[in-house]
């Protein structure tokens, strides 16, 4: 699907889906439950839906009673003969959030991914398993992982991904012995693991945060529980930095006391509006680049430079590559670097091309933002990409008064 955009005015409120990343944590945690856990406000998005049909295959069951409503039956642990089967889509968290519970709770899995799933780094948990020895049997773009996850100490890097982390701190709690996480590199996106602390925390489960690392008791029992998940701050980005390039927009839902680490966002837009070269560290909070970027892209005769963001290669596209030809092709002075990006900006950019979507939703919507404020239309190809983590996107674009079509 290709999307058209003209230049012109955004003007309205809206309210982004719930977050991705809260929800995964969630349904997660609702799974691993005794019981029936209702989880409101909850959108589903492709990424989502994987991590809800790798939880029914787990032995997990769900059901959307209502609009916005989902009720997670817990699963049930029994002996298998076979190990189930995980289709993961291209959803990294899904991946590496399931693989401990898979351990913990099926004595494995059959992981399968999509795209560039399946090339994103897996060497901690596989630097684990060996140390623990659990078998693993990695394919083209499949995983196999057979074995007994035990209490113990784990050793993960911190500069990697905060994801691992995650996946073993809502799998070892269900254990019949006390863990440790310990970090043997500093930690990178903190937030990310505090919100699955805070997360557990809803659930009943207690996770104690030390210098080094988390103490993780073992024989606990997730309990049900009725959540309404928050709005995610990771969409709303693309909405704030269309309000920072002057459009009347307003963005409402979002927890101002959020534990999701791209709150950051409004922070950073603050910032940009105070004129001089400006340097913002990403390493926390990798995901908000491509809007950064298309703000920064139109941040008129001022120099702003990412940084921390080398993570960002492995993607759904590599995207500070991504994001650089995009923002080229419209007419924005960019430089890519090992680890970030260097923008001088631009009252306008000129337009009149068609880009792609690098088939990356945050690219298709930073490239919808930045057209707006564009000399010319912008056609943006494999729009429909966004359907991974926003489904909505493109209507709530069009509801703000964007001039668009849709092509087939």
């Amino acid at each position: 699907m290709r999307a058209r955009i003209e230049p012109g005015a955004l003007a309205g409120n809206v309210t982004p889906p719930a977050s991705k990343s809260q929800t995964h944590r969630a349904l997660i945690a609702a799974a691993l439950g005794n019981g029936e856990s209702a989880l409101r406000s909850f959108c589903w998005s492709r990424d989502i839906r994987a991590t809800a049909d790798c939880l029914s295959a787990l032995g997990a069951s769900w059901e959307e009673t209502e609009p916005g409503t989902v009720r997670v039956q817990g699963l049930s642990r029994r002996d298998r003969k076979e190990l189930p089967l995980l289709n993961c889509g291209e959803s990294g968290s899904t991946l590496r959030f399931l693989i401990p519970v898979a351990l913990a709770a099926a004595g494995g899995g059959l992981f399968r991914g999509q795209g560039r799933l399946m090339e994103r780094p897996l060497t901690p948990y596989f630097d684990i398993f060996r140390a623990k020895g659990i078998g693993y049997t990695p394919g083209q773009d499949t995983l196999e992982v057979r074995g007994t996850l035990t209490p113990g100490d784990y050793h993960l890097p911190g500069n990697v991904s905060s994801q691992f982390i995650t996946g073993l701190l809502m799998a070892l709690p269900i254990l019949p012995g006390d863990s440790r996480i310990l970090l043997t590199e500093p930690l990178e996106s903190a937030g990310y693991v505090d919100m699955t602390v805070e997360a557990l925390a809803a659930f009943g489960v207690g996770i104690e945060t030390v210098s080094d690392g988390w103490l993780v008791p073992g024989n606990q029992t997730y309990s049900p529980r009725d959540l309404t998940l928050e709005a995610d701050w990771s969409q709303a980005a693309f909405f704030l930095t269309a309000a920072f390039l002057g459009h009347d927009v307003k963005v409402s839902g979002l927890k101002n006391d959020s534990s999701q680490g791209d709150r950051v966002m409004a922070d950073f837009c603050c910032r940009m509006r105070t004129p001089g070269e400006l340097a913002l560290d990403l390493s926390d909070c990798p995901d908000l680049a491509p809007a950064l970027a298309a703000a920064a892209a139109l941040r008129a005769g001022e120099i702003t430079h990412l940084t921390g963001a080398a993570r960002l290669r492995l993607k759904e596209s590599d995207r500070l590559a991504s994001v650089t030809a995009v923002l080229s092709a419209l007419g924005a002075e960019i430089t890519e670097h090992p680890d970030g990006l260097t923008l001088a900006g631009k009252a306008r950019l000129s337009g009149g091309v068609t880009v792609e979507s690098w088939n990356d939703h945050r690219i298709a919507m930073m490239a919808a933002v930045a057209a707006t404020k564009c000399e010319n239309p912008v056609i943006i190809d494999g729009g429909e990409c966004v359907n991974k983590s926003y489904p909505g996107f493109w209507r709530d674009f069009a509801a703000l008064g964007a001039g668009m079509e849709l092509i087939p």
